[in-house]
């Protein structure tokens, strides 16, 4: 099934945000996931160390990446690629909600700070 509608994507909401997932395994991506989140204004996700490499695009509104220790302030239209292995922090500084397009290989996981691992559901 190639095509995936607005109405088919899963909504997942953790840690502050809200995950829209359209591309994965279960809509017929056999190698790659795609997403769009909404970070709310003044919130930060968790630092996280990520399996698979992933890319970052932002749609509206700005955002902070640190990946591995390197922080950039992004706005809409700008991108960012964090390796696999990397140790990766998404903020959003600003008073208003940021949106992202989030793309990375079908299973990513995530190792959070106190070693537990997200299987993020958007990502599977």
């Amino acid at each position: 099934m190639p095509f995936i509608r607005a109405d088919e994507a899963a909504v997942h909401e953790i840690h502050g945000g809200r995950f829209v997932s359209y591309v994965r395994p279960g809509t017929g991506g056999r190698d790659l996931a795609a997403w769009r989140v909404e970070i709310p204004a003044a919130s930060a996700a968790p630092t996280h160390t990520i399996s698979a490499e992933e890319t970052f695009y932002v749609l509206t509104g700005r955002l902070r990446l640190t990946i591995d220790g390197e922080s950039a302030e992004l706005g809409a239209g700008d991108a960012a690629v964090a390796p696999a292995g990397s140790e990766l922090t998404v903020a959003n500084t600003t008073d208003r909600p940021a949106h992202m397009w989030v793309a990375t290989r079908a299973g990513l996981t995530a190792e959070l700070a106190d070693g537990s691992v997200l299987t993020p559901p958007w990502a599977h």
